[in-house]
């Protein structure tokens, strides 16, 4: 995504507390100095845990760190963790107190608007207040509820009808707050009709599956006329990058490329690439090099 837009505010996969603490650091914390500005995206519900992580991610050299209470699958629920949060926003508060006094980088969190059957505009803004007084100055609402039971994390993120008033109500409500809307957005126009009311717009599922709409972000939003690479150039970019993580036995292609699946999407020859990256006969024993191999599929037309 750097290698397509220089300014926009990336954030990291959901990482727990437990995994970071008692796991491999280095593996769920390393990230790349071109990666900046990024967030490390937390889960956890324990204050000194999260404060610890907290810590960590300034240390590691994050912009940012911020506590998902929005994540609904089952596994996360099991650890009391993510969207279930929302029932308690006494304890969210502790967690991001314990955070802010941990660190001096911000720390942030993203939320639903509900959960299960609690549909009133006054749950989620009693939330937000009760957070807020904590000293949380930034809140990135995923404009739907999260039900805990019976729908799946994919079926979260569709199915739960969208609700943007409540989150320009929200902004409304708290004019000191950053207001950070989500979900559902997969087009400029969309985003442009949002910061008509909110401060921001975070995008999931269309900067992964259809990275490249990134490339006309920065002049658009940040005034940042520079020529943005083409979509070969930023798959060439990958292969120092590819060797680099091999080389510190981190990665290998297949772990890599399966991330950029979605480069050419919409466009002649994706289906090739998205093949070539694909094979599991082609990614055994690969290199670097696979990322010429996959685009001499789909050249001349990104030549």
């Amino acid at each position: 995504m750097r290698q397509i837009t220089r300014h926009t505010f990336l954030y990291t996969e959901m990482v727990t507390t437990g995994a970071i603490l008692h796991g491999d650091k280095a593996r769920f914390l390393d990230f790349s100095e071109a990666e900046h500005p990024v967030a490390l995206q937390l889960g956890g519900s324990e204050p000194a845990d999260l404060a610890a992580c907290a810590r960590l991610a300034q240390q590691w050299g994050y912009d940012e760190v911020n506590i998902n209470v929005g994540c609904p699958s089952e596994r996360v629920q099991s650890g009391a963790f993510g969207a279930c949060l929302m029932e308690e926003p006494q304890l969210v508060a502790d967690c991001v107190k314990a955070m802010r006094d941990a660190v001096s980088i911000p720390v942030t969190v993203k939320h639903r608007i509900g959960i299960n059957e609690v549909e009133h505009y006054e749950y989620l803004r009693d939330f937000v207040g009760t957070v807020a007084d904590a000293g949380c100055e930034v809140f990135i609402a995923h404009a739907r509820n999260a039900i805990l039971k019976g729908l799946s994390p994919k079926e979260n993120r569709e199915v739960p009808p969208l609700k943007y008033h409540y989150v320009h109500r929200l902004k409304r409500d708290f004019p000191q707050l950053e207001i950070i809307i989500n979900g559902g957005l997969d087009n400029w126009q969309a985003v442009d009709e949002q910061l008509q009311h909110v401060d921001g717009v975070m995008i999931g599922r269309m900067a992964y599956h259809d990275p490249y709409q990134f490339a006309e972000v920065d002049a658009r939003y940040y005034g940042d006329e520079q020529a943005v690479a083409s979509r070969a150039e930023v798959a060439r970019a990958l292969m120092p990058y590819i060797a680099e993580r091999m080389a510190a036995g981190r990665s290998q292609p297949k772990h890599i490329v399966r991330h950029v699946l979605g480069l050419f999407q919409g466009r002649p020859g994706a289906r090739n690439w998205r093949r070539m990256l694909s094979d599991s006969k082609v990614l055994n024993g690969a290199g670097p090099e696979l990322i010429e191999a996959a685009l001499a599929e789909v050249e001349p037309v990104v030549a």
